[in-house]
């Protein structure tokens, strides 16, 4: 249950009941009304805005609209104290009782606490990673990948149908030179001394196996052929060989798509005429000669006719070009017909996560999105900035163009999928990110995913404890769910069981924002009252979790402590992070 929309229903009922005794008009605009955590905890669990956005269309002083909602909110069920605080917010206590009461409710929905009704199971396209496929996936590409995961995970939570897609770039001019480097390496791999790497080609020995592979199928009949005889062949195999990679790397880290879609196929399909021949019949198309670009000297620009799409009619800075100077399709033209695809499709919803070097691409797509659909769908880009790795604080340094990039591999199989996964979500997309190798194997409060880790494992171990002490005591989530929770009124007690029942709203409001980083925050925080409630026994016999004389108190704080599982279960679940029962 998310206890605040308790709280909503609560504050509708006194609204209705002021304006049945006619002290509040009828009719009034309730969407305005927010319920929401205060912000100094001491004044209650809940606070409103009712009396504040209400004032105005009821013609009265936002405090008397507050002391009469306080005055009605306090006399319902569960409610210890209603008070107003300022110009007229309403602050809600509720009582021990109801508090604990969120115990067993917790226990009897164990992983799916938290699972809500908010998507309505409407359609959402979360696309993601799309790196180019010319090599094994670097560390550059691991936040998105985990950030754009951890979001369709978190949407599902939220009760939205995500489909999780994978646009390959297989039609620019890099598979060309995917191509010519897989053909060298082939050369190689059939005797020829192929010397130094040519620049621009791709120097990575993990083209080796793709060359040896092309050998070994087709022998030397592309020796010393001419470009034009082998280019197709070999770009489509050694294009397949990188997603392969690819899909390995990204299954390390414990991500699958549910679509590939490719840009070249896009192209062979004749979705790109089709969609740009529907923006010229509605308009969106005509042939002009673009400003020239900022900063840029007159001399420099040469004015010419193009193709240009209407962008700076649906919020861009300007309009776009869709065609090249050779008549081709821009990258721009193609990713419009992408688009248009996945809204034919029926996605409404559309999210992207893309790296930071990317950031000046959103407008003229949410531009497009909003032509294409008639302004019904919702876009968003969410942006990663870079990751700066270190190791005992020392800055790693990688080269791609020699070749000396650190891989995804490299970073999961030295510390773990789960390190990475929880560790990418330590800050919000939009900030840069450090990631100390030796900071994340470190068993500390300052390693969060240890931290949140050992709060379960430690949950575990008292269940364990427990067993050896009460023998034959019955603590499976039935019999816990059944404890008198009443005996667990400690303040400290009480607050974990807040910031527990606090989840179901963080999960929609974090699916709302499009911010899994929430979710890692919210643990860490959780974790911490955890173990600071834990190590009160150190200090405070009686405050123990297991009391050798008191099953009943012991069967209470252990109801309480499962039910903390069940929820950093629930959260790393949508982290994608599987919890541990016990530390190594």
């Amino acid at each position: 249950m998310n206890v605040f929309d308790r709280f909503h229903h609560l504050i509708n009922d006194a609204i209705a009941q002021s304006q049945a005794e006619g002290v509040l008009p009828a009719g009034l605009d309730l969407k305005a009304v927010t319920v929401e955590p205060p912000r100094d905890p001491s004044h209650g669990d809940v606070a409103t805005n009712a009396a504040l956005v209400l004032a105005k269309p009821a013609k009265k002083s936002p405090r008397a609209i507050a002391e009469d909602l306080a005055g009605r909110l306090a006399k319902a069920n569960d409610v210890q104290s209603a008070g107003v605080a300022g110009p007229g917010f309403i602050n809600l206590r509720f009582s021990n009782s109801f508090w604990q009461a969120q115990v067993p409710a917790i226990i009897r929905e164990g992983t799916a606490f938290g699972d809500s009704s908010m998507g309505a199971d409407n359609k959402v396209n979360v696309e993601y990673v799309s790196a180019n496929p010319t090599g094994p996936m670097h560390v550059g590409h691991v936040r998105g990948a985990v950030v754009g995961d951890a979001l369709a995970n978190l949407l599902e939570k939220a009760g939205f149908a995500v489909t999780r897609e994978y646009y390959i770039n297989d039609a620019g001019s890099q598979i060309d030179v995917l191509a010519r480097s897989a053909y060298l390496r082939y050369c190689e791999a059939l005797g020829r001394d192929i010397g130094a790497i040519p620049e621009g080609l791709y120097p990575g020995d993990y083209l080796k196996p793709t060359g040896m592979k092309l050998a070994e199928l087709h022998g030397d009949m592309w020796l010393d052929q001419g470009e034009d005889v082998w280019i197709e062949p070999v770009r489509q195999f050694a294009t397949d060989a990188m997603m392969d990679l690819i899909r390995e790397d990204l299954a390390a880290l414990g991500i699958t798509h549910e679509v590939f879609f490719s840009e070249r196929a896009l192209h062979q399909s004749g979705r790109v005429d089709e969609t740009l021949n529907w923006l010229e019949g509605e308009g969106y198309v005509y042939e002009g000669v673009l400003e020239p670009p900022k900063g840029k000297a007159p001399e420099d620009w040469e004015p010419r006719p193009q193709t240009l799409f209407r962008a700076s009619d649906f919020g861009d800075d300007m309009d776009r070009p869709l065609k090249k100077s050779d008549g081709s399709y821009t990258y721009f033209a193609a990713d419009i017909a992408y688009h248009y695809d996945k809204f034919i499709r029926g996605f409404n919803h559309m999210v992207l996560v893309l790296g930071a070097d990317h950031a000046g691409y959103a407008k003229r797509m949410e531009a497009a999105v909003r032509a294409l659909s008639g302004g019904k769908a919702r876009y968003d880009v969410r942006f990663c900035q870079l990751v700066r790795l270190f190791r005992d604080g020392e800055p790693v340094k990688m080269s791609k163009r020699a070749g000396t990039f650190i891989t995804l591999r490299d970073v999961v199989d030295e510390v773990g999928s789960a390190a990475v996964r929880f560790m990418m979500l330590m800050r919000k997309n939009d900030a840069a990110l450090d990631f100390d190798f030796a900071l994340v194997k470190e068993q500390s409060k300052d390693n969060a995913v240890f931290y949140v880790q050992y709060a379960h494992a430690r949950v575990h171990s008292a269940l364990r404890k427990a067993g050896e002490t009460f023998k034959g005591l019955a603590m499976d989530d039935d019999s816990l769910a059944d404890a008198d929770l009443s005996l667990a009124d400690t303040d400290e007690e009480i607050a974990l069981i807040r910031k527990m029942a606090s989840w179901p709203r963080m999960v929609e409001t974090a699916a709302a924002a499009h911010e899994p980083h929430r979710v890692a925050f919210f643990l860490y925080d959780l974790a911490s009252d955890f173990h600071s409630l834990y190590n009160l026994g150190n200090d405070k016999p009686e405050r123990r979790f297991i009391m050798e004389d008191d099953e009943k108190l012991t069967l209470a704080r252990l109801a309480l402590v499962r039910a903390f599982a069940h929820v950093i279960a629930s959260g790393l679940q949508v982290l994608g992070v599987t919890p541990i029962n016990e530390m190594h």
